[in-house]
Formats: structure tokens, C-alpha cells, sequence
């Protein structure tokens, strides 16, 4: 029951912020991406690299991993690590990230509590240190466009798994969006709406378009 002498123009603490979250890019290698047809691998390229970019804008701590790259799943995505040039990279030999005691120690260095994570596949390296992560206390969002299974139903079935451990599914634009909130913030609306003409699709278009009709500042 609402107390309405309580109510007061304030965001809710369950809302992603820039000082309360870290990004988690879990095994987007190329090995993973040949097996993933959960959906259009270009897409998922796409999603994440616009992930790594909103992560970038707003200096949020992002930890990057690998599982096998130098013997069986190639090394990270380059459109990813050219985001974070001087990004050290957790290669593990576990499938579940969270049994990996650099990873762990990296996630812990971060000080955060909320962990957006993306990764490849969604029913293993995505659902086990997310459940894992989970059972310690976090609170975890799982970036489903930035993520992949081997088949819709492998993702979709992963991604149940997780919301009924407590998971919260998003997307990548959600996160960049939630983490701008306001379009008064001026120090962040360039990058904002340069990472969404880049990757929004038509959305960043309607952008494009908008600012050639009214100019720098059509956005918000």
C-alpha cells in the first residue's frame, strides 16, 4: 500500500547506476560463436560491443574472460578488446567462470553488488557463474541480446533457469539507457547517443535523423 506522504521524485536502488554496477563478458570467442544458433551471430556481435561501449562511457568496471583461447576457442572478440585496449583478460580452464579464482578475485576487486553479464553460451558460461554469483549474495542482470546458446531453445531455457535463481534479464540498450536515465546529463549525452547511432539500429538512426531536423540535441 502506497503511503502517499512517502512518495517523492527519487529512482528506485534497484536500477542499474555507474557507481553500483560491473560488466561480466563471459567467453565471446570465436569458437563459441560457430556454435551458436540461438539467434543471428551478427546481432549478437553487435549487442555486445554496443554493451562494452555503454560500460565504457560511463567508466563502469567491466572484467573480460576466456575459457581455452590458446588451445581450443580462440582469442576474444577483437571488436571487444579494442574497447578496453589495456583490459587484462581472465583465460580459464572452467566452464563455469565463478570455479575460477582469478575471475572471482577480479569480480570481487570491482566492489560492486550488481553484475550485468554477457556471454556465450547462455546454458553454460553465462547460467553457471550467474547462478553461482547468485547463491554469494549478487545481484546479477543477464544481458540476453549480447548472449548466445547453441539453440533458441538451449537460450531461452537458460535464461528461464536463471530468472527463477533471481536473474534479471535485460538488453544492451536497456543497461546504456538505464545508466544515462537522463538526457540532462550533459557529460554523458554524447557518448549516450554516439554508442546508439553506432549500434541502435533504426533507433540510432531516428537519432540521426532527428538531429539533422533539429539539431545536436534532439535526443532528450
Amino acid at each position: 500500500m502506497v503511503d502517499i506522504s512517502e512518495v517523492t521524485a527519487s529512482p528506485s536502488p534497484d536500477l542499474l547506476t555507474p557507481d553500483n554496477c560491473a560488466m561480466l563478458f563471459v567467453d565471446h570467442q570465436p569458437q563459441m560463436f560457430f556454435g551458436t544458433g540461438s539467434g543471428d551471430r551478427t546481432a549478437i556481435i553487435n549487442s555486445t560491443v554496443g554493451l562494452a561501449k555503454a560500460a565504457k562511457a560511463f567508466d563502469v568496471p567491466v572484467v573480460l574472460s576466456t575459457v581455452a583461447a590458446d588451445s581450443f576457442s580462440g582469442p576474444i572478440l577483437p571488436q571487444l578488446a579494442d574497447v578496453f585496449p589495456e583490459q587484462k583478460i581472465v583465460d580459464r580452464t572452467t566452464m563455469n567462470a565463478w570455479e575460477d579464482l582469478a575471475f572471482v578475485e577480479a569480480v570481487k576487486a570491482t566492489g560492486r553488488e550488481k553484475l550485468v553479464i554477457a556471454g556465450l553460451w547462455t546454458e553454460v558460461c553465462v547460467v553457471l557463474p550467474a547462478l553461482s554469483a547468485l547463491a554469494q549474495g549478487y545481484e546479477v542482470y543477464v544481458v540476453t541480446d549480447a548472449s548466445g546458446g547453441v539453440s533458441p531453445q538451449a537460450h531461452e531455457h537458460a535464461v528461464q533457469r536463471m530468472v527463477r535463481g533471481g536473474a534479471v534479464p535485460v538488453t544492451w540498450v536497456q543497461v546504456l539507457l538505464e545508466l544515462q536515465r537522463d538526457w540532462a546529463r550533459t557529460d554523458t549525452y554524447e557518448a549516450t547517443t554516439g554508442v546508439v547511432k553506432e549500434h541502435g539500429g533504426t533507433y540510432g538512426l531516428g537519432i540521426v535523423y532527428a538531429e539533422a531536423l533539429l539539431g545536436a540535441h534532439a535526443a532528450g
